[in-house]
């Protein structure tokens, strides 16, 4: 990221995926898994962890799991911000397969004086799982928390909103369904991308 600040990267990618029927950050979109978007998007981050199964992609990651496995996102990220010692987090859905390293570059930006800063989709929707935070505020959110939604322990750090063009691919297009993902697979063929 050049001279921008010091972040790792938490991928979440332990979900039971239930509408998807499958394994979701393994399914391929334009010839790569769903999850290797995602880290190259997140190219810059100093360290990776990805918080679900191993699946013979990204050697270089820190794989954990949740507690117990599938127990949800808050568990997942407790897990993964376990493994994070850079003073930013960029906390990442695996399957976000137009999301790239400029989208986490204005995050990031946005974030500076702020506890951390979220994309906004068209409908001015918070996208929980397309963020960057403040290690510290982050670790103090989940410290007391008992709930079980993202929302819950992420909403109260008002993050800023980052609304950016949504174009063909908007970064925060997600594979949660087949339909959703043969829309992914036909949008990047489109451009070659």
């Amino acid at each position: 990221m050049g001279e921008g600040p010091v972040f790792d990267a938490v991928v979440l990618a332990g979900g039971r995926a239930r509408r998807f029927g499958g394994d979701k950050p393994g399914a391929a979109v334009g010839g790569r898994a769903l999850i290797e978007w995602v880290a190259a998007a997140a190219s810059g981050a100093s360290r990776l962890v990805v918080v679900g199964p191993p699946r013979g992609v990204l050697a270089e990651a820190v794989h954990v799991r949740e507690d117990p496995p599938g127990a949800g996102p808050v568990p997942a990220l407790r897990a993964g911000l376990a493994e994070v010692s850079a003073p930013w987090v960029a906390l990442l859905a695996a399957d976000l397969p137009f999301l790239r390293p400029a989208h986490l570059a204005a995050l990031l930006d946005a974030a500076r004086a702020r506890p951390g800063a979220v994309l906004v989709d068209e409908d001015g929707r918070e996208q929980w799982l397309a963020g960057c935070w403040r290690t510290a505020a982050l670790r103090d959110a989940l410290a007391g928390y008992t709930g079980a939604s993202l929302r819950g322990v992420l909403g109260p750090l008002e993050p800023a909103g980052v609304a950016l063009p949504a174009g063909a691919r908007p970064p925060w297009y997600d594979c949660d369904t087949p339909e959703q993902l043969a829309r992914a697979e036909r949008l990047a063929r489109r451009d070659g991308r």
